[in-house]
Order: structure tokens, then C-alpha cells, then sequence
């Protein structure tokens, strides 16, 4: 099931947008519509969106909420009341992508014959995101939780459980405690987590249980985080077993502790695969290596933090004043320092390879890094390793000689251990930070490809109607917009003259890209309605924002080529 998880293609878009309405944007109807119809690019869920259709005075003049067209499963009805007045209204509409982002708009349509001028209609705005300050702490405790535990374990049962040979009289009690805590915290933290988005999607209080409960299953994200929770349940189960039948005092592992410690494994690769496959890796391409690169860059991280935790929390548990017959707390530290540090040094180079794998494959340009707010995101966070990897190599460097040199030396190394306390500490505090700004950089949109289109661009126009003209090698291009709205019926043209004189019979194409929101490519075959003016009426920008226009030009005779705009497009 994982193989073919990870072979599957991604999905072409990963935000859904308006394709079509009932009655048209800015359309002019003889009679009342009894209904508003409005399609998108995928199927979106009746019971997240908001469809409100209201007159002038700001009066609701929907009598039902919205539904899906049992023709037609891309398409939400809203019933209107059928005894509209002559003049127009306002259609407002929000929807929940796949992806869990919300998408929302707004259209105006006329009943007729004369409903005079469109009026300045104040248009609403749901400022609920995905980055809301309880959803992102929400996020950040579930992730937390769930790497400490999967890091936990793995230090407890293949790094320290060597100390009860090598260090007689010592226990592992206190981390088999810490690793129950963070089990615990983890089982709380996923369903907490997902009722709070859920919440924030329906716009409904968290404390609707009534409500939301049923809403769980509804959308690939919810379907996601509850297979992650049932997986995560059997990662605790199989890892309370595996400690449970553990006996570090003897050198082999009996069949019952492998088949446990195997079953662990299993569910916590599942638990690393998940995140990723119902988030931004999942939509990405190639879907399969970005999987890979998101699944291991999170295994990674786990190793990394629930090791620094496991450490702290088996300092803390070893004081200077040592009972009799137990060890010291130089002598339990010299045996799992060292072999933790192997391994942390493996888990940085692969957290770092597979955040350079994953940044290629999410940016489509390097000025994406700090033009965007998940650029940036990204920069934070690489701050913040690098960092901790500094931290590291303090233990690498300092603490780990020093306690290896504990017979020879043992001042130097209890200086080490004192030392050791304060770096891990340090380290995981940062590690945690690194964690709130992948959080953060996961409830953002990542740059679509288009992105790159405008780093090209030969203008950059708009808001407002566009009459702008750019040279293009020998060809001189005049581009008009109007009204330049979206969600509206806009009139393009290209107008293309050479040493003065028109250029006729060119084959000329009009590609539209969003350039913040990723979105299949839209084309329109322009037509020649006078000499070197080229021109097509469409509905082409269905969202407010930054859109790439692409003017494909092939001059009867000569070379083609391609001249780009950036167009801001408001509602």
C-alpha cells in the first residue's frame, strides 16, 4: 500500500477554483433564476462552503444552503428566491480545497431588462485560514508529541539499552516514562488538532462536537488524520509491547522483542508517510520522490529530537549523589553519548539532503525564497538548523571526548556531562523552534510553477483596465484589458506592429497561469478583427490576484514567440 501510495501521479491542481456559473458573471437575465449554480475544477464539500446571494441593501436573498448538483458532482446549487427585483445582486462564495486551504470569490449578476448600472457592493471576507494561532500551536504539540515518541523509542531500544550490560545498576525506567508521556500527549494531540481545523474549515465552534464529529471523514485531510491517529495508536501499542517484553540484560533479542520492535517500525514509517501524502508533498511532482524526501526529512528530525529529549531526560534522572551499587552519571552517559552521536550525525546529513530535495522540488524559482511567505518560511527554519546543527557539533567536538576519556581523565569528564546538560538542552529548544516553522511553513501554499513565468515578464500591469505597450525584439506589442475583474467577462487584445506597419494573419494564442495559486493553464485562440489587432472576450481570470499572460505569437513567416504580462486582477 505504501509503494503504490507513493507511485500514484499527483493531482493536477491542488486548489479548487470557480470554472463556471449560473447565471454568468455580469450577466443581464429577462427573469428571476430560481437557483445559482456555480462549478469548480474538483468536487468540493457542500457542508464547508458559504454560497450567500444578496442585494444592494446587503438583504439575503438565498432561502437554502448550498448543495451538490446530483448531475453534476463539481457543482454547488443554491436555491434564490424566485421573486427577485429588477437590479443586481451579489453572488459571494468560499470552499475548502482538497488541500484544506480555503478559496473564496465573488460575481455579480443583473435581472433585467433595466437594471441600470452595477452598484459598489460591499463584498465579504472570511479571514479564517490555515494559519491561525490555536491551529498552528495545535499542529505544533501534535508534531512535537509524535517525533519524541518515535525518537524516544528508537534511543531506549537501539541505543541505550546497551547501558544495562556495559553500566551495571543502571535503569531505563525514566525513559520508558518519557516515552509514555510523549505516546500519550501524541493520542490527545492528533484528534485535538483535527477538530480544530475542522472547526476552522465549517467555521463552527471547536466545542460543536455534534457538528464537526461527522465532518471527520469528509475531505481527504480529515480521512488522513484519523488514519494518522489509528496508526500512530498501533506505533504506541506495538511500542508499549516491545518495552514491555524487553530484556536489555541479555545480549540477543528473543523472537517476541523483534516481531514488537519490527511492528513499531512498521507503524511509524506509516505515521512519517501520512503528513506528507495528504499535505504539500502529496500534490507535488513527482509525488513518489517527494514522499520519500518528506517521510525520511520528518524520520529524521524524529531521531534527532526525541534523541536530545531521551538524553536530557536520562541526565535529569542521574544525579551526582548516587545511590549505592548504582552507576555514576558519567559512567551511563559515556555508554549512550557516543553511539547517539553516530547516529545524530547520520539523521542531520539526511534532515539536510532531504530539505534541499524537497525546497527544489517546492520552489519553481530561487526569488521564490524571499518573495513568498513559504519561501521565507523556509529560510526561517534553515536558520534555525543551522543553528542547532552548530549546538551538535559542540557535543561532537567537546562532550563526546570528554566523556570517553572518563578513566583517564574523570574531571574533564564531568565537565563534559555538565556540558552536555546545557547543549542538549540548547539543541532541542532550537530543534523545537524548527519544528514550529515547518509547522508554519505546512500551513502554507507553496509557490506555484507559474511563479517563475513572471521573472520574465515584459510588464507588469493592473489593478484597473491595462492599455500598455512593450517591445519584443523587432515587434512592438500593445496589450489592452478591460474591465481587467475577475470573476467577470474581460475583453483582451494584442495589437503587434513592426517597423510601423501591422503584422497580419498571426496565430495568436493567450495563456493565462495564477501565479500565487497553483491552477491548471487556461488558453484562448485570439482572432484577428482588424489589421495586426488581435482580440477574444472570456471569463479567463476566475480569481482575484497575479496572473501570467502568455501572448504566443506566430507571425506568418517569421520565428514564434512568447511575450509575458503580469496582470493584478481585483475583484
Amino acid at each position: 500500500m505504501l509503494a503504490l501510495a507513493l507511485l500514484v501521479p499527483a493531482a493536477a491542481s491542488a486548489h479548487a477554483y470557480l470554472v463556471h456559473t449560473t447565471p454568468a458573471a455580469s450577466g443581464v437575465l429577462d427573469s428571476a433564476p430560481r437557483q445559482v449554480a456555480l462549478t469548480y475544477d474538483e468536487a468540493v464539500e457542500p457542508r464547508f462552503a458559504i454560497v450567500s446571494v444578496t442585494d444592494p441593501s446587503g438583504t439575503q436573498r438565498a432561502i437554502g444552503g448550498p448543495h451538490r448538483s446530483p448531475a453534476n458532482p463539481d457543482t454547488l446549487i443554491v436555491p434564490v428566491d424566485a421573486h427577485l427585483q429588477e437590479g443586481w445582486y451579489l453572488v459571494y462564495w468560499r470552499a475548502i480545497s482538497v488541500d484544506g486551504h480555503p478559496v473564496q470569490g465573488a460575481f455579480t449578476f443583473a435581472v433585467g431588462p433595466n437594471p441600470g448600472p452595477a452598484p459598489q457592493f460591499p463584498v465579504p471576507h472570511v479571514s479564517a485560514t490555515a494559519i491561525t494561532a490555536p491551529l498552528l500551536i495545535a499542529r505544533w504539540v501534535l508534531f512535537v508529541s509524535v517525533m519524541s515518541a518515535i525518537g524516544l523509542l528508537a534511543l531506549r531500544l537501539l541505543i541505550a539499552r546497551t547501558v544495562i550490560r556495559r553500566a551495571p545498576g543502571a535503569t531505563l525506567r525514566t525513559l520508558n516514562r518519557a516515552w509514555a508521556i510523549s505516546a500519550v500527549v501524541g493520542l490527545i494531540a492528533i484528534p485535538v488538532y483535527l477538530d480544530i481545523a475542522i472547526a476552522n474549515d465549517s467555521l463552527r465552534s471547536a466545542f460543536d462536537l455534534g457538528a464537526l464529529v461527522p465532518l471527520y471523514r469528509v475531505t481527504a485531510f480529515g480521512r488522513g488524520f484519523l488514519d494518522l491517529l489509528l496508526c500512530f495508536a498501533l506505533f504506541c501499542l506495538a511500542g508499549g509491547v516491545a518495552l514491555w517484553v524487553d530484556r536489555p540484560e541479555r545480549e540477543r533479542r528473543s523472537v517476541a522483542e523483534l516481531a514488537a520492535s519490527t511492528g513499531a517500525l512498521v507503524a511509524a514509517i506509516a505515521v512519517l508517510v501520512i503528513p506528507g501524502a495528504v499535505g504539500h508533498a502529496g500534490q507535488a511532482s513527482p509525488r513518489g520522490l517527494s514522499m520519500l524526501f518528506d517521510a525520511v526529512h520528518l524520520g529524521a528530525g524524529a531521531i534527532w529530537l526525541g534523541g536530545l529529549i531521551g538524553l536530557l531526560v536520562l541526565w535529569l534522572s542521574l544525579t551526582e549523589h548516587k545511590p549505592v551499587g548504582a552507576p555514576s552519571r558519567v559512567q551511563v552517559l559515556r555508554v549512550v553519548v557516543p553511539r547517539f552521536s553516530n547516529v545524530a550525525l547520520a539523521s542531520v546529513l539526511l534532515l539536510l539532503a532531504t530539505g534541499i530535495g524537497a525546497t527544489v522540488i517546492h520552489m519553481p524559482a530561487l526569488n521564490a525564497l524571499w518573495k513568498t511567505g513559504y519561501g521565507v518560511a523556509i529560510l526561517v527554519k534553515i536558520g534555525l538548523l543551522v543553528a542547532a546543527v552548530s549546538l551538535a557539533a559542540g557535543n561532537l567536538l567537546r562532550t563526546r571526548p570528554g566523556l570517553l576519556a572518563a578513566r583517564e581523565e574523570p574531571p574533564r569528564a564531568e565537565s563534559a556531562a555538565q556540558l552536555l546538560r546545557r547543549l542538549i538542552s540548547g539543541e532541542a529548544a532550537v530543534i523545537g523552534s524548527a519544528v514550529f516553522a515547518a509547522v508554519l511553513l505546512s500551513s502554507l501554499a507553496p509557490p506555484p510553477p507559474s511563479f517563475a513565468l513572471q521573472n520574465s515578464a515584459l510588464a507588469k500591469v493592473g489593478p484597473g483596465q491595462v492599455a500598455r505597450t512593450v517591445q519584443h525584439g523587432a515587434y512592438r506589442l500593445q496589450v489592452v484589458v478591460a474591465p481587467n475583474k475577475a470573476a467577470a467577462p474581460d475583453s483582451f487584445a494584442l495589437r503587434i506592429t513592426k517597423g510601423g506597419q501591422p503584422v497580419r494573419g498571426a496565430n495568436v494564442t493567450l495563456a493565462f497561469n495564477h501565479l500565487e495559486m497553483q491552477m491548471p493553464q487556461q488558453e484562448y485562440q485570439l482572432r484577428e478583427v482588424a489589421p495586426g489587432t488581435y482580440s477574444r472576450s472570456a471569463p479567463a481570470l476566475v480569481m482575484v490576484g497575479k496572473w501570467g499572460l502568455s501572448f504566443q505569437v506566430a507571425p506568418p513567416g517569421s520565428p514564434p514567440f512568447t511575450a509575458l504580462i503580469v496582470d493584478q486582477a481585483n475583484g
